[in-house]
């Protein structure tokens, strides 16, 4: 990689680093480029070189553990394939695992997004990641008549996941985190079986 190449890639890396030390300190709102570029060791030229404002900082932060997380929950659904399982609703278990642990092991990250302060229009950025990794998770998933499961359906997925992520963040310690975890991907694991089977697992159930 030629010298100018690098220089410019350090120099981004070191931007969002500290903008991810910010945003985490005071948050988005209370957030400020000179401080960014103070923990940087840059200048402000430099940083508007890079990315065009606070509001990019905040995205490129976002667009990086977004990539991330979705890596993680497709690799969690991966390994579980290649070990023989094929069930839709516990593959779907096995990424939103992932996804949740993953955002208790960058919770300053996922902590700062799903607080609500972020830049004018990011709610929609963020719902539409919640929605996507719900629609690409569960395209296995199946009604009690075999349809695939409709968008509202999905939507309640995705926004069971999202609230999920965020209180996973609030744990005491990685046990606590561990077993909330465990707790949501239960009842997302009856969210996502069909009708007819929930019922007939009801009706299984003692007393």
């Amino acid at each position: 990689m030629p010298v100018i190449q690098r220089r410019a890639q350090d120099t981004r890396s070191a931007l969002l680093h500290a903008a991810r030390q910010v945003f985490a300190d005071v948050g988005y709102s209370d957030a400020s480029v000179a401080e960014v570029v103070s923990r940087a060791g840059s200048s402000v030229g430099s940083m508007y070189h890079h990315f065009g404002g606070k509001a990019d900082l905040y995205t490129a932060l976002y667009d990086g553990f977004q990539t991330r997380q979705d890596a993680r929950a497709d690799g969690a659904v991966r390994e579980a394939m290649a070990e023989g399982e094929w069930d839709p609703v516990a593959l779907m278990a096995a990424g939103s695992r992932a996804f949740l642990q993953g955002a208790w092991a960058e919770r300053d990250l996922a902590r700062l997004f799903l607080t609500g302060d972020g830049p004018p229009g990011f709610d929609e950025v963020l719902r539409n990641g919640f929605t996507g990794w719900a629609q690409r998770g569960g395209a296995g998933l199946r009604s009690a008549d075999g349809r695939p499961l409709n968008q509202a359906h999905l939507l309640v997925i995705g926004s069971v996941i999202a609230a999920g992520a965020r209180e996973v963040t609030n744990q005491a310690d990685s046990l606590a985190a561990a077993a909330f975890t465990e707790d949501l991907v239960g009842m997302l694991d009856r969210l996502c079986q069909p009708a007819g089977h929930r019922e007939r697992d009801l009706a299984e159930q003692p007393g």
